[in-house]
Order: C-alpha cells, then sequence, then structure tokens
C-alpha cells in the first residue's frame, strides 16, 4: 500500500465528527422506528421499513469507512425530506417528530461533509 494512502491515527476532529455522524444516524434510525411503531404510526408500521438503509451505515462510519461516510451525506437529504413533507403537512406530535428528523438529518450530513473535508485534506497534505 502506498504511504499516502495508509491510514494514520484519527485527529480530535476526526474523531469528533465520526462521533457525531455515528450517535446522530442511531438516534436518527432510533427516532424513525419510535415514531412509526409507537410514538405516532401511520398505518400499520410499513413505514418503519424506510429504517432499513440505515442499519449498515453505524459501522462504517465508526471504521472510518470514507465511502460510508459519503453515501450517508447523499441518502440523508431523503429523511431530510420526508421530516420536511411530514412537518409541513402533519400536525400535533407527528410535526415535531418530524421537525426532529430534519434537526437530524441536518446533524448527519454536517457530521459527514467534515469527515470527508477533513480526510482528503489530510490526504492533500500527505
Amino acid at each position: 500500500m502506498p504511504d499516502a494512502l495508509q491510514r494514520t491515527s484519527p485527529s480530535a476532529a476526526e474523531r469528533l465528527s465520526r462521533n457525531l455522524a455515528v450517535t446522530s444516524v442511531t438516534a436518527l434510525a432510533l427516532l424513525c422506528l419510535a415514531w412509526e411503531l409507537w410514538l405516532a404510526p401511520t398505518g400499520q408500521g410499513t413505514l418503519a421499513l424506510k429504517v432499513l438503509p440505515l442499519l449498515p451505515a453505524p459501522l462504517g462510519l465508526w471504521r472510518y469507512r470514507l465511502y460510508t461516510y459519503r453515501w450517508v451525506a447523499l441518502f440523508v437529504w431523503l429523511y431530510v425530506l420526508e421530516g420536511l413533507v411530514r412537518a409541513t403537512s402533519e400536525g400535533g406530535l407527528g410535526q415535531w417528530l418530524a421537525a426532529t428528523e430534519v434537526a437530524l438529518g441536518l446533524v448527519v450530513f454536517t457530521a459527514c461533509t467534515a469527515q470527508i473535508r477533513q480526510r482528503l485534506a489530510a490526504a492533500k497534505v500527505a
């Protein structure tokens, strides 16, 4: 493996963005499950299946897989859009849950983007 591609120990900023990404993706998945199964279910709970794409993400994020950070940063916008639609079309608890989904989605995107930028900057320097 060439020296420029070898992984060195992560910086404090990389650890922070990784921990924030892992925590917020996990929180987003748990929120979506709780929302669709217990808190404000829509129909028979089949919308809980929207969590399936998020399940492999925490492991890849924890292992600093750059590919995972990239696809999560793109994919999370589907959850943000769903949250925006439901925040403007539902009322009561559903509206608050949707706003929380949007906020978590923005945190996920920000953390993943920060990780990607940090890693690419470090590779450019090396």
